[in-house]
């Protein structure tokens, strides 16, 4: 077998793991969100756990594509995509520790009754989780103009956290016995706000690995 199929079956491993990171990110946050939406502490405390499986998966991709950096000498768009690789990664593990901050703020908040901006917070999860998909699909499919429509999501997350950020300034100022609870609530929209900006990240190395440039989305 020549070298070029060699390079390109650990390439395809590579691409399927990271597809498997991704896969858990996403489930990582939609039940971080069911935890907080439903009180559910032990759910919570199942994404706290799975977040060890998704540091090790970044490990272990990382790893796979120094080797093939270091063994093929890959250049030009080869190269590019498995420099890409280490900062989709990095953004997958910082988007999944998002979700552990979702899942902290369920524990938080168990108990508690819930505010009206739920329906707010689950629109950005959802949001949130739609750019992860995209954004693995615009990898994987090797295409940059998905990934810019992708990112393009990040300004709904954004205007969403705007508004609930007011909203909540108001509601303590007018109820200041419900600060704590709103402080929580608070934090989780900022949790889901950064985590546009992780698989916003994602796209831009997408855009570089597809058109060799670097373009701030």
């Amino acid at each position: 077998m020549n070298t070029r199929i060699l390079f390109l079956e650990e390439l395809n491993r590579i691409r399927h793991d990271i597809l498997a990171m991704a896969s858990r990110v996403d489930e990582n946050v939609g039940n971080a969100w069911e935890a907080l939406r439903n009180n559910d502490q032990d759910l919570a405390q199942e994404v706290r756990s799975a977040d060890a499986l998704v540091n090790a998966m970044q490990l272990k991709i990382e790893d796979q594509a120094a080797v093939l950096i270091a063994t093929q000498q890959p250049v030009a768009r080869d190269l590019r995509e498995l420099v890409t690789i280490f900062k989709i990664t990095l953004n997958l593990e910082r988007a999944g520790d998002h979700a552990v901050h979702l899942a902290k703020v369920a524990l938080e908040l168990s108990g508690e009754p819930s505010f009206r901006v739920m329906e707010d917070l689950e629109k950005m999860t959802e949001t949130g989780r739609d750019m992860i998909r995209s954004a693995l699909s615009a990898y994987l499919s090797q295409d940059s103009a998905a990934a810019r429509q992708t990112a393009a999501l990040d300004d709904q997350i954004d205007n969403d956290h705007k508004i609930i950020t007011q909203g909540l300034l108001h509601l303590m100022q007018e109820h200041p016995e419900l600060i704590n609870q709103a402080v929580h609530i608070l934090r989780t929209s900022g949790f889901l706000e950064r985590l546009g900006d992780h698989v916003t990240n994602i796209c831009e190395g997408i855009v570089y690995m597809v058109e060799n440039k670097h373009e701030e989305l």
